[in-house]
């Protein structure tokens, strides 16, 4: 669906060029929702401009739906970004027009008949679940509504694509969560192939299929959604993928631990999540474990177990323990300390 070459995006500065993107290649299929997560500078809204050349890249291709946008002229490329939808971290609607003329105007855009207009605009509206607010004006809005009018917006030319940048950032938990079931009923409903970027790990393993890391211009790291969490490389990933599924032990509850026993970080990944393993560890091996945090997250349909557990036993026995746990599908670490 959506291809990127060698792409590559360079900004002239008073300082000299700087590198916002650096040669990144990525093919997103049709119909999946991809994720592309970086900090602040790592190049992943340069990456997201670029796919609707909103951003011309200095090199490289953008290929959507086969199709080479940078070859195109002004009038082609104005009529294939009518198929691709952009949504915003801040909203970007006029403040003096109503919802429905906010969502009607991205219609009059487009050279849409003003006798098609009103329906169309009615059923978007009724999507996003904003029916009732159709003649009320931005400032009246919650900043959810304002995300539900913006999606509205961009759907109005039925895109083949939706690029939302950042759309959850200026939201509150319980909206963000409303807004990526808006967008998971979307995808599903529609079939539209949609990339988003963030800078929150828990929006990628809530809503993404597919995930690319981003750091300096680069990805450094891609793949399925369940197997970046279960199975991260590189370190950038890694403090993503703790921050998301982070919990720490209580100052309190690690001073009372046994000096003589060892603390155990274990991931238990795919079925291994559901089974009994720690009930086998403890007959198998002859040591005493205490689970002292734990929780199952299912990514999709997939389970991802993360216990924090203290084992004690000779130094032999605690081995064979961690051993028998890495047999078992688990990823273990050695905890040294409450952070």
């Amino acid at each position: 669906m959506i291809r990127l070459v060698d792409l590559h995006k360079a900004y002239e500065t008073k300082q000299g060029t700087v590198v916002g993107v650096d040669h990144v290649s990525l093919h997103i299929r049709k119909g999946e929702i991809f994720g592309i997560v970086g900090y602040s500078g790592a190049g992943k809204s340069s990456v997201l401009r670029c796919i609707n050349l909103l951003e011309k890249p200095t090199a490289g291709q953008v290929l959507v739906d086969g199709v080479n946008l940078t070859t195109l002229s002004k009038e082609e490329l104005r009529k294939a970004r009518q198929k691709i939808g952009m949504i915003f971290q801040h909203f970007h609607l006029i403040s003096s027009k109503t919802v429905f003329e906010n969502v009607a105007f991205a219609l009059k855009a487009a050279g849409v008949p003003k006798s098609s207009i009103t329906g169309r605009v009615t059923e978007l509206l009724q999507l996003v679940g904003l029916s009732d607010k159709a003649g009320q004006y931005p400032a009246q809005l919650s900043g959810g509504q304002k995300q539900r009018v913006g999606i509205a917006r961009a759907l109005a030319n039925d895109p083949h694509v939706l690029l939302c940048d950042e759309p959850t950032s200026a939201l509150d938990p319980t909206t963000t969560q409303s807004i990526l079931a808006l967008l998971r009923q979307i995808n599903k409903e529609l079939g539209l192939t949609i990339v988003l970027i963030t800078h929150e790990m828990e929006v990628v393993k809530d809503l993404c299929h597919r995930v690319a890391i981003m750091q300096q211009g680069k990805v450094i790291e891609e793949g399925e959604v369940y197997d970046v969490f279960a199975n991260p490389v590189q370190p950038l990933t890694k403090q993503f993928i703790h921050n998301a599924l982070e919990f720490k032990l209580p100052r309190k509850l690690w001073d009372k631990l046994d000096p003589a026993g060892q603390v155990l970080k274990v991931l238990f990944r795919d079925d291994a999540a559901e089974q009994g393993i720690i009930s086998r560890l403890l007959k198998e091996n002859g040591i005493s474990a205490n689970i002292l945090h734990g929780k199952i997250e299912y990514i999709g349909d997939k389970p991802l177990g993360t216990f924090i557990m203290e084992v004690k036993g000779t130094p032999e026995e605690i081995k064979q323990a961690v051993q028998f746990l890495i047999q078992q599908s688990c990823g273990v670490e050695v905890v040294t300390d409450v952070d």
